[in-house]
């Protein structure tokens, strides 16, 4: 089990997400991500705005993904 916070997933809070593997903590990370939106916490909707503007980017949110992927596996267990 590794540990990752919203922060550290390109968020804007110091939730933390815990998984065996990125992709699980890549989707709780998105359904915080929906949460934040459905609430309009103003942050959160800053953060949104960073990471539509990497998929505006011919390849950027897979570099983005495997940045944070690679970033995960380095991380030691808990």
């Amino acid at each position: 089990m590794k540990t990752m916070t919203c922060n550290q997933l390109g968020g804007a809070c110091d939730k933390k997400f815990s998984a065996e593997t990125f992709n699980e903590i890549a989707d709780m990370s998105k359904r915080h991500g929906m949460e934040m939106f459905q609430q309009g916490d103003e942050a959160h909707l800053e953060a949104m705005n960073k990471m539509k503007s990497l998929m505006q980017q011919p390849n950027g949110i897979q570099e983005w993904f495997e940045s944070k992927r690679k970033e995960f596996d380095a991380l030691p267990e808990d």
